[in-house]
């Protein structure tokens, strides 16, 4: 982090400085406590089960070289008094961003924002020193910090904005400003908050406020919904697998196997061969497409882009292929929505050797949930994935039984992680190829590493 004098931080935030004439330097912004040096601002936070402002005695005798507080304070330390310290952190970080001229990539989207996050981060990487969302700091706390991380040898970021309540999208872009905007598709995550799927798009479409002038839209032409935005935005750049309809294409697309692809991306009448490794799946080319596009934008040759997507690697938890002795495991236990489930599927299901799908609960639907839920496990029928688990609540037995309607001969469903350990033995075969796939809440990665050990050793 670049240093900062107390005196910038106040009268970024609007706030009044106390113990000092501004010119404490700050190098460290922290909302944890537990992380403080000696150059640290900390930022106590409020929610709705916490005061932070209770550890500022603490951070105090830790050395911290100033705090924001929202109260008065009886103390030495240096420390600036805002009416909202959330807001505040924000301020800060606004400001912060507003002093570097690098350009900045900004994604959200209802699936694939993470994994196109990485790719872009992967391809700008081929020519510059990049810093990126890391984990899950894409909200209104993780942005700022993510910003923070921006210093003087940075040349690019890029900023994943998550949300769902409307305004979410505007505030965090208030922040990153971005120069490029990126959304990879409107789905149904988070319809319960946002009503439609026209309520999602809107939000979605915030990102473009803080946009630079002139700055392009970059949008996943294969979305019905992203669609209906053609010849209502400027400088849009569409990109998909229809040659006719989107700027940046993929040609002679080829599944190699399960951890290689290789295709041809076609981009203003230019080509480049490109290969993704250990990332299966058609929405895998879709997302590496978007990648294209924002490193094109930024100025990268064709080369570099090449080299940045070959260089790319899956995060943790996304279509992650796990060799064992027994099957091959997929682990995509990260999070899931109704698109991304289906997207899985796409992935297992025309491959040689039987197919085992085992899905859980996909959260924040909303009162259509047991329809969404009913909906995949006939896609997954349909699909003609062999064999199709449940594991979960009444909307995964929803799941089960619209996989049954949906002709699936194998289908078994479990109340709980327990009653399908006791039964594994029964479903799986050697040689399977297995997909794991529930939201985050459902903890199936337990699930991945039960079947690792039991992939590695006999029944």
């Amino acid at each position: 982090m670049k240093k900062l004098t107390l005196r910038e931080i106040a009268e970024s935030t609007g706030g009044k400085l106390f113990n000092n004439d501004g010119s404490v330097q700050i190098s460290e912004v922290s909302t944890d406590s537990r992380k403080i040096n000696n150059n640290t601002l900390f930022v106590p936070l409020i929610g709705e089960r916490f005061d932070a402002h209770k550890f500022i005695d603490d951070v105090v005798k830790k050395g911290a070289a100033a705090f924001i507080s929202d109260r008065d304070v009886e103390t030495d330390c240096p420390y600036v008094l805002v009416e909202d310290t959330t807001k505040a952190l924000r301020d800060i970080a606004a400001y912060y961003r507003s002093l570097f001229n690098i350009p900045v990539a900004g994604i959200t989207g209802s699936t694939g924002k993470t994994t196109t996050k990485e790719l872009i981060a992967a391809v700008l990487s081929a020519k510059y020193k990049v810093v990126k969302t890391e984990g899950n700091f894409n909200n209104h706390i993780g942005l700022p910090l993510t910003i923070f991380n921006i210093d003087e040898t940075t040349e690019a970021a890029v900023i994943e904005m998550g949300m769902n309540h409307f305004g979410e999208i505007s505030y965090l872009g208030k922040i990153a400003k971005p120069d490029a905007a990126l959304i990879t598709n409107v789905g149904v995550s988070h319809i319960e908050y946002l009503g439609s799927r026209e309520g999602i798009l809107k939000a979605k479409c915030e990102i473009f406020e803080s946009l630079k002038e002139g700055g392009p839209k970059i949008l996943n032409g294969e979305c019905d919904m992203l669609s209906t935005l053609r010849g209502k935005e400027e400088n849009t750049c569409f990109y998909g697998f229809d040659s006719e309809s989107c700027d940046v294409y993929a040609e002679d697309i080829e599944y190699v196997s399960l951890k290689e692809t290789r295709f041809t991306a076609v981009i203003k009448g230019e080509k480049v061969k490109l290969t993704l490794k250990n990332a299966p799946g058609k929405h895998m080319v879709l997302n590496a497409l978007g990648a294209v596009a924002v490193g094109y934008s930024f100025g990268l040759s064709l080369e570099e882009i090449q080299n940045g997507i070959e260089a790319f690697t899956p995060g943790d938890k996304r279509l992650n292929i796990i060799d064992t002795q027994r099957y091959t495991l997929i682990n995509d236990t990260y999070n899931a929505n109704p698109q991304s489930v289906k997207a899985g599927i796409d992935v297992i299901a025309p491959l040689e050797g039987r197919s085992v799908a085992v899905l859980g609960e996909i959260l924040e639907l909303g009162e259509n949930s047991p329809e969404y839920h009913r909906e995949v496990g006939e896609y997954a029928a349909k699909a003609g994935i062999d064999v199709i688990v449940g594991i979960g609540n009444e909307n995964v037995m929803q799941l089960t039984l619209g996989a049954s309607f949906g002709g699936a001969k194998k289908v078994f469903y479990y109340e709980t992680k327990e009653d399908f350990y006791e039964n594994m033995k029964k479903i799986f075969k050697m040689k399977d190829t297995v997909l794991i796939k529930a939201s985050r809440g459902a903890k199936f990665e337990e699930i991945t590493e039960k079947l690792v050990k039991k992939g590695n050793a006999s029944f």
